[in-house]
């Protein structure tokens, strides 16, 4: 079974889309399933990473990276 991610984000936000694009280049696609969610469309987000974005979290809601891509960090969940 492929591992899900979610990356949590705003419209607009460039550190959002460069973790996603770091995300993409140091593990390609293929390896795990990329969900996107605005943070501000449910109030336990905005209020628990609003400030924090971009959050990359994994199925279980744990929080992979956040603000910058951690490769370690994500190797393990994958």
């Amino acid at each position: 079974m492929i591992p899900r991610l979610l990356l949590l984000s705003r419209p607009g936000c460039c550190l959002c889309d460069e973790l996603e694009e770091d995300l993409l280049a140091e593990f390609g696609p293929g390896r795990f399933e990329l969900e996107k969610a605005d943070v501000d469309t449910r109030p336990e987000w905005r209020h628990e990473y609003g400030v924090r974005i971009p959050v990359l979290l994994d199925a279980a809601g744990r929080v992979l990276s956040e603000g910058r891509l951690d490769p370690a960090r994500v190797t393990a969940a994958l």
